[in-house]
């Protein structure tokens, strides 16, 4: 089971609108905060934000570099992930694969896949409907 993931985001104001939007719907509430972090927990996993010093914001995080590609979380329903892809839209976030919507993992997987400020890849996906 993981126990957390720390990412270091390049704006620490930003970030935390974006996953105060996203991560309570998903089940996740606010555990810790101190002036240059914050984490979102859900049971045992949590999830840390810390702001990047400043000599290292030169090098923008691309997902296609070694390292983290993305972050997927379950959604409890196909009617789930429509109400994050609207609201993570109002928030002003990007949809990926915007064409292929809902569907971009295939026929059967209904997902949706936002860009998080610094450009994370964050999917949201639906419990396969198959069982």
């Amino acid at each position: 089971m993981l126990h957390h993931v720390e990412l270091n985001v390049s704006n620490l104001r930003e970030s935390r609108s974006f996953y105060s939007e996203l991560l309570p719907p998903l089940g996740y509430a606010l555990f810790q905060e101190w002036e240059q972090g914050f984490s979102y927990k859900s049971g045992p996993t949590y999830i840390v934000f810390v702001q990047t010093e400043k000599k290292f914001l030169q090098i923008p995080y691309h997902r296609k570099r070694t390292g983290l590609n993305h972050l997927a979380f379950h959604a409890a329903s196909r009617s789930q992930v429509d109400e994050m892809t609207e609201k993570m839209r109002q928030w002003g976030a990007r949809v990926l694969y915007e064409d292929l919507h809902p569907f971009a993992g295939g026929p059967d997987y209904y997902a949706v896949f936002l860009e998080s400020p610094d450009r994370l890849k964050i999917e949201i996906t639906a419990p396969d409907e198959k069982g």
